[in-house]
């Protein structure tokens, strides 16, 4: 995959993109990253980027100009042409515009974007971007969460991050990723539920423990030193169904909407918690 992002502070990037699994799958040949500065690409003598916005109002918006230059220099298709049905297939580039205004990022969105061999990811500063960047040149605008940042590079860095984590050979042991939370169910599973030692099934990652099994008078659960691997595995899906519950109840009505994701099991656990947690309810 090659990724392409364009920022006013380049040197943000110097600290996120050479650590850990985005610096050992650069080094492995799966990623590359080139970080371009806008200014270069203003031709004023002040290397101007932003302007004041049409209409009036508080602070600066940055300029079409540099940003279309930029991305036309790598020449990529046309946005019709990565709209185009064939192009959304075939996975080859996406241009992506970080915005507060965006699509809010989730696992899903990751999964869709780890399949692309080229992102370019635009970051937006002060004010905003001029609307004509998201109107005639990139194809998706994408929110990290419902909150305002200063700039669009730490979202930029995050989804890097993420969809870095879903590349083949990217993990050390390519089932990490589907232990995690919010991971669909894997088609290789059992069709009736996810397993919980190997995918969350769309909720959240059951609690993990390490040694010691003592901690300051903290045990580690019985169950998970038993050797029953049936036993674990119910406590496992039992207690990621009750930690999400407790943290994220949203995605338990999701999951219960699709009918999905949830096995037989599950259901009969989320019925004993309903009769007792006001939660749920």
């Amino acid at each position: 995959m090659k990724v392409h992002i364009l920022t006013i502070f380049p040197d943000f990037f110097q600290g996120p993109l050479h650590h850990g699994i985005i610096r050992r799958a650069q080094e492995s040949g799966l990623l590359s990253i080139e970080v371009h500065d806008l200014r270069a690409f203003a031709h004023d003598r002040h290397k101007t980027v932003d302007d004041r916005p049409f209409g009036g109002g508080e602070g600066m918006v940055l300029k079409p100009e540099p940003i279309f230059e930029s991305i036309e220099k790598l020449g990529l298709a046309s946005r019709e042409e990565r709209l185009s049905s064939s192009a959304k297939r075939s996975g080859t580039e996406s241009i992506v515009l970080l915005s507060a205004q965006g699509k809010r990022f989730d696992q899903s969105v990751a999964a869709e974007l780890a399949t692309f061999e080229t992102l370019v990811f635009v970051c937006g500063r002060y004010e905003g971007v001029d609307e004509r960047v998201g109107e005639h040149l990139a194809d998706r605008e994408l929110s990290v969460g419902d909150y305002v940042l200063s700039g669009g590079e730490l979202g930029a860095a995050v989804i890097i991050d993420a969809v870095t984590r879903l590349l083949p050979g990217a993990l050390g042991n390519e089932a990490s990723s589907r232990q995690e939370s919010f991971t669909p169910r894997s088609d290789t599973q059992s069709k009736d539920g996810p397993d919980s030692t190997c995918s969350s099934g769309g909720l959240l990652d059951y609690p993990h423990y390490t040694r010691p099994a003592d901690f300051r008078g903290w045990m580690v659960p019985e169950v998970l030193s038993s050797g029953n691997h049936e036993e674990i595995r119910q406590w496992r899906r039992r207690s990621a169904l009750e930690k999400t519950m407790r943290n994220r109840p949203d995605l338990l009505q999701a999951a219960v909407s699709s009918e999905k994701e949830l096995s037989k099991e599950d259901k009969r656990i989320l019925e004993e918690f309903s009769a007792t947690e006001k939660v749920w309810n």
